[in-house]
């Protein structure tokens, strides 16, 4: 096993002069100076293979069907073009097993109060065929700060109010929200209970879902644009039809985890399930496991994976000592590992506007991410505990 150090993207923002730390309540992030950042989709990355056609930089509508800005899969144009559902899903042991989230497009993972765990946020731009997601648990504000890059309708239930509450609540936010303290414009046509899962004896956190005929009603009357926005940027550099990012230089990898295999620290508050993605070269898949077991989904009681895995390192810190809710930055610059056909590629990720500007992933040689077709999994990790990122 290697344990990987992150100090050559940290060299690499010493040298563009770039620093900070996040400390205010509604938005966190990096107080930095932007850097200058190549848009054009075309530039080769270095030590990146792509094989001729190169990466997506038009999306051309044929036979009905468009590349998604998500997976840069083809998909039926309405589904790429409509804006998609940001959803906050719980993912300690007691919440197993979700339902639904195999359907996600991109998956952020982030850590809890105290580190006592991690929660997801689904990104679901292709959701149809499903009734219902769940559980559906609370918003945190660096989840929703996620939301944003994507111009997506944030979806939860429940919400730290001194933190998230102010925020969802203004006019920023495109919200579907359940009915709790905290919310000044529920969505209540769109939850209910799950009676399996309450006669099965789940606590009442894990009880509450998000019905898709609810959400669309919610949608529709709370007048929310359905479609794109024209603030929206595509959030990833995709290679092309036919193409492999194959970054031949670059490390090979078999098993990658944002917070090691102890639970050291709480892992960074990854120590609860201990997740890692295994990589199968047979499927070009990264697998997810977490409480030592593959993570599968009781819609289709299929395993979770994805084409690419990001490991975000942020700055962080904790709100206050009584209640353990965390504040993460999530603008300015910081190092970052990108994984993708089975290849470690460590670089950094870069935003200066939480508002109105996406995420953009880089290699350490100031190169454009570009990344495989397929789903994307986003682990945040906390910058005191990325010593326990591994990969191997």
């Amino acid at each position: 096993m290697n344990r990987k150090v992150i100090a050559a993207a940290l060299l690499l923002i010493g040298c563009l002069g770039l620093a900070g730390c996040s400390g205010d309540d509604d938005a966190t992030g990096l107080a930095s100076t932007p850097i200058s950042k190549d848009s054009d989709t075309t530039t080769e990355v270095v030590n990146t293979e792509v094989t001729e056609g190169g990466t997506i930089v038009d999306r051309p509508v044929v036979d009905g069907k468009k590349q998604s800005y998500l997976t840069g899969e083809w998909k039926d144009e309405a589904i790429v073009d409509r804006r998609p559902m940001a959803v906050m899903i719980p993912n300690n042991k007691a919440a197993m097993p979700q339902y639904g989230i195999s359907k996600a497009s991109i998956i952020f993972e982030a850590p809890m109060e105290w580190l006592s765990c991690t929660r997801l946020m689904g990104v679901f731009e292709d959701y149809d065929e499903l009734d219902h997601i769940g559980p559906l648990r609370s918003a945190r504000h660096y989840f929703v700060y996620e939301s944003m890059t994507l111009d997506a309708i944030y979806c939860n239930w429940g919400l730290t109010v001194p933190l998230a509450g102010p925020f969802i609540n203004s006019d920023r936010v495109d919200n579907v929200s359940a009915s709790v303290l905290g919310i000044d414009d529920p969505s209540d046509e769109a939850f209910a209970r799950d009676e399996k899962r309450k006669a099965a004896g789940y606590a009442t956190e894990y009880t509450g879902i998000m019905t898709i005929d609810g959400y669309n009603a919610a949608v529709a009357r709370h007048k929310y644009s359905v479609n794109h926005r024209d603030s929206f940027e595509e959030p990833f550099v995709f290679a092309q039809d036919g193409t492999v990012a194959s970054y031949p230089d670059m490390t090979d990898v078999t098993k990658i985890s944002p917070g090691g295999y102890t639970n050291e620290a709480s892992g960074g508050g990854y120590g609860h399930g201990l997740p890692y993605f295994i990589y199968d070269p047979s499927d070009h898949l990264f697998h997810r496991y977490q409480f030592g077991e593959p993570q599968i989904d009781e819609y289709n009681n299929e395993e979770l994976t994805c084409r690419n895995v990001i490991f975000q390192i942020t700055s962080g810190e904790y709100y206050d000592d009584t209640t353990g809710y965390l504040n993460f930055a999530m603008n300015g610059l910081g190092p970052a590992f990108f994984f993708t056909e089975g290849k470690a590629i460590p670089g950094y990720w870069v935003r200066n506007d939480v508002d109105s500007e996406s995420f953009k992933y880089y290699d350490n040689a100031k190169n454009p991410i570009v990344f495989n077709q397929g789903k994307t999994w986003i682990c945040l990790v906390w910058d005191q505990y990325e010593d326990l990122i591994t990969y191997e």
